[in-house]
């Protein structure tokens, strides 16, 4: 797909798709509930699909209705009706790291798989602390017995029994997905749960997010910082009103950016810098590149003063990681360098992430220093309206990769963008809105 330039500033309203962390982890609490659930303004896309189906085949009723956003779950109290299922979750990391969790409550036996991909991104410390909870999740496949449980990856075989109780440690370094799947299922257990994280933990806005959909269903944890978290018995409520979800901080991040590289003001609708999502601090990022950030009452607005270059920064993206592509793709318009840091564990992600996105700004022609935890990105572009000859980005069929590097074809004619396709994973109806900023 080839990205036509935006000849002038943009002037823009705009409104992404409901959160996809918001709408799985409602979804799995939903389930835990003892009562219906309707969800409001949910995401409708690969990852949330692949969850709500998963639900459908354990047993539960979950009704999806697109047209309106909304998605209904009647949760049964913490059972699970099937007693054996086999589940395919694509490449949805969130709903991998989820269900290994919830899975453990039922009773029987459970297959868990996806795609190629997933069958490469480690899960093994999230089965060690559930295993010390009184787990039995073991590899499937004969071929990962005897290697390292750190890294074992689906499909998993879940021999369930319920689930114990008592303390565990959890690995802080490779998702924060691991602990939030462990808390949100503790309530459930036989006992309360204690959990330790060992190490720095990565992505730490999303275990607050976590802990606050829990608030909204009832049950509250007690946490030591984010190194020590308690979790009573307990039972999430239903909400009495439908749960809305705000809309996606991650996917609104492209739109954020837009005016850092064409200049002028977009705005997104159905947000708060007063989120439960960490990524709406991507606001932060932009301002210290020169960008003005203003808020009304439901809505974020981002300007920058057409023909006024942005400003390189030094940021470390540990707690927001799945924006840094979206820095990366504007940073070569800045005035200077711009290093991004803390971020090693999107190596794991959909894709190597710093790997490819350093080495599709290469392709583009833009100078890019690759490092273990990141990458610098020096300025270019300087005058330019077009690339020299039209570059082909590849995405390996990671849809961060394709939503980012959209935004340099919003102001050099020349890009291409592979396997558009892809971003359905999250936003299926991306290159709609991004057409709308004409």
């Amino acid at each position: 797909m080839k990205i036509a330039p935006i000849l002038r500033p943009l002037n823009a309203v705009v409104r992404a798709p409901g959160s996809k962390s918001l709408t799985n982890r409602a979804l799995l609490i939903s389930a835990l509930a003892n009562g219906e659930t309707r969800l409001a303004n949910a995401l409708f896309s690969d990852d949330s699909i692949y969850f709500a189906q998963a639900l459908q085949t354990l047993g539960f009723d979950v009704r999806l209705d697109e047209a309106s956003q909304e998605m209904t779950v009647k949760g049964l109290g913490g059972k699970i009706p099937a007693s054996k299922a086999e589940l395919f979750i694509g490449n949805a990391g969130t709903a991998a790291r989820f269900l290994s969790a919830f899975l453990t409550l039922g009773r029987g036996e459970y297959i868990l798989d996806g795609d190629s991909r997933m069958r490469q991104r480690p899960i093994g410390d999230l089965i060690d602390s559930l295993s010390e909870l009184g787990a039995n999740v073991r590899p499937l496949l004969s071929s990962d017995f005897g290697i390292p449980n750190s890294q074992i990856c689906p499909p998993l075989r879940i021999a369930a029994s319920g689930l114990r109780g008592g303390k565990t440690k959890i690995a802080g370094g490779i998702s924060s997905q691991f602990l939030s799947a462990l808390l949100m299922v503790a309530p459930y257990a036989q006992s309360p749960v204690e959990i330790e994280v060992a190490g720095e933990l990565n992505s730490k806005p999303y275990v607050d997010m976590t802990a606050a959909v829990m608030k909204d269903f009832g049950v509250e944890i007690r946490r030591s910082g984010y190194q020590r978290f308690s979790v009573p018995v307990a039972h999430y409520r239903p909400p009495t009103l439908p749960y809305r979800i705000e809309s996606d901080a991650s996917a609104a991040s492209y739109f954020f950016a837009a005016p850092a590289v064409c200049g002028g003001t977009v705005k997104v609708e159905n947000i708060s810098r007063k989120s439960k999502q960490g990524d709406v601090r991507f606001l932060e990022v932009l301002q210290k590149m020169g960008c003005a950030v203003t808020e009304e009452e439901n809505s974020i607005a981002v300007h920058c003063p057409p023909g006024t270059p942005i400003t390189g920064v030094d940021m470390d993206m540990r707690d927001i990681p799945d924006t840094a592509q979206t820095l990366a793709a504007i940073a070569p318009f800045a005035s200077s360098p711009t290093r991004i840091r803390g971020i090693a564990s999107a190596r794991v992600k959909e894709t190597d992430r710093i790997h490819a996105t350093c080495a599709e700004l290469s392709r583009l022609g833009v100078k890019v220093e690759e490092r273990p935890d990141g990458m610098t990105i020096y300025p270019a572009f300087k005058g330019q309206s077009s690339l020299s000859e039209p570059v082909s980005v590849q995405t390996y069929n990671d849809h961060r990769m394709a939503m980012a590097f959209s935004l340099i074809g919003l102001r050099l004619d020349g890009v291409i963008i592979e396997n558009p396709s892809c971003v359905s994973k999250t936003f299926p109806n991306f290159f709609e809105v991004l057409e709308s900023l004409r």
